[in-house]
């Protein structure tokens, strides 16, 4: 390709990417900043504008059809800033007489509500980065495959994975620019990211970053829990004279700005059909976009996690999330939203339900020692019956069973059904 950087490393979506680009006159790429996606569109495009870069953000908002001309496919960068090429976007697609592949559009935030008047639906793919997974960055060798697994295909596995490199992998995170650094030095980067997103991004949408700040705390001290909003709050505030002054709506509304801005994952709740309430009743579990936030967040870094191991749990099961995100949205059948959790009135869980469009699905325990299997295999499989023993549910059986191991070497089958899967050897 004609502007596609030196040193490229390839990402999981780049096969999404270029069968958006086949089937669309024009693909968005969005993402947390600095994951990479203006690398990986320059990866597919021939030429490229940057709207934050000189003049070009005051051409775009005055004339937005001058920031469409380029080679094609065109790379449209941080397009978000000025708004109005979305629809422009839109209507060239239409006016293009069926011509797909011509514009890709990468941005780190949402425009704001009434900034953009269609959604581009038929007209511009949609493909959703996060930062690198292991098997991105190198430290996973992918050996042990989720859409292998979804097909029946599995051997045994090894890998090289110890509490040091994991420890390593959590601080450092998937941030492309610094893959090569110690974690110390790159979680510079996740500190810095967060600086930025929340003095001048949140401020940018009309928040407050005291609020935001207070939240995203709050969140990192809350990984993974369907905490309430009423509690996030306490836990913002405690007994403050500020909490009766923040209501909880306002919470929900900071959630949605964090969202927006790519810094929040969160992770809905599943059942198992289709059409059942209950999975837009329950209460979301939210993550960071990548590990290394966490740490950022609550002080931390390599060392400090060692010594505790609860909060290395949580940070772990971050990543496990990000990396299931990347692998499941790469999946050949994958649904639009294809990670979830599983809690039933019982306190019976999973950490995730990788679900597929065509309705199959997959159940996966995260656990940090291998010290945990047992009980989260029996876990798993107390599940199983119970989703698939009632008849009139007519719930299929899971392709699969697996508990996610962080610091495990081996990758097998155990005897009833459930698979061991190291972190290091899952990828794609």
């Amino acid at each position: 390709m004609g502007i596609s950087p030196e040193g490229y490393v390839p990402r999981v979506v780049d096969a999404e990417v270029e069968e958006c680009l086949a089937t669309y006159g024009a693909v968005e790429i969005c993402g947390t900043k600095w994951c990479g996606k203006t690398w990986t569109s320059r990866r597919h495009g021939e030429s490229i504008i940057h709207i934050d870069e000189g003049q070009n953000l005051a051409m775009a908002q005055a004339d937005p059809r001058a920031a469409l001309a380029g080679a094609t496919p065109h790379v449209i960068d941080e397009w978000q800033l000025a708004p109005r090429i979305w629809d422009t976007v839109r209507h060239a697609v239409d006016d293009a007489a069926g011509k797909r592949g011509l514009w890709i559009l990468t941005g780190s935030s949402t425009p704001k509500k009434g900034e953009v008047k269609h959604s581009g639906a038929g007209r511009i793919g949609r493909v959703r980065m996060l930062p690198m997974s292991l098997f991105e960055s190198g430290d996973s060798t992918g050996e042990v495959s989720l859409d292998g697994l979804f097909e029946g295909d599995f051997e045994r596995a090894t890998c090289e994975m110890d509490a040091e490199r994991l420890l390593g992998a959590c601080a450092r995170g998937g941030w492309p620019a610094v893959r090569d650094l110690a974690p110390s030095r790159a979680l510079r980067v996740a500190r810095n990211y967060l600086g930025a997103t929340l003095s001048q991004g949140v401020p940018a949408r009309g928040g407050n970053e005291d609020v935001a700040r207070r939240l995203v705390r709050s969140l990192a001290r809350n990984l993974g829990q369907p905490t309430t909003n009423k509690v996030l709050l306490r836990d913002m505030f405690g007994t403050e004279g500020d909490a009766a002054s923040i209501a909880e709506r306002t919470v929900s509304d900071y959630l949605a700005l964090l969202e927006a801005l790519y810094v929040l994952q969160p992770v809905r709740g599943w059942a198992p059909p289709a059409r059942s309430p209950k999975r837009f009743q329950t209460k979301e579990r939210r993550y960071l976009a990548d590990p290394s936030l966490a740490v950022a967040t609550l002080q931390m870094n390599e060392r400090s996690l060692r010594r505790d191991w609860q909060t290395f749990g949580l940070v772990f099961e971050n990543l496990c999330v990000r990396d299931l995100l990347v692998y499941a949205r790469a999946l050949p059948d994958a649904a639009e939203d294809p990670v979830h959790y599983y809690r039933d009135d019982s306190g019976l869980e999973a950490d995730a339900i990788v679900e597929q469009a065509d309705g199959r699905w997959a159940a996966v325990e995260f656990k940090l020692g291998e010290d945990k299997v047992d009980d989260a295999a029996k876990h798993l499989l107390r599940m199983e019956r119970k989703l698939t023993s009632n008849e009139r549910a007519r719930t299929q059986p899971p392709e699969f069973l697996a508990v996610v191991v962080g610091l495990a070497r081996q990758a097998y089958r155990r005897e009833d059904g459930v698979y061991v899967i190291p972190i290091g050897c899952l990828g794609p």
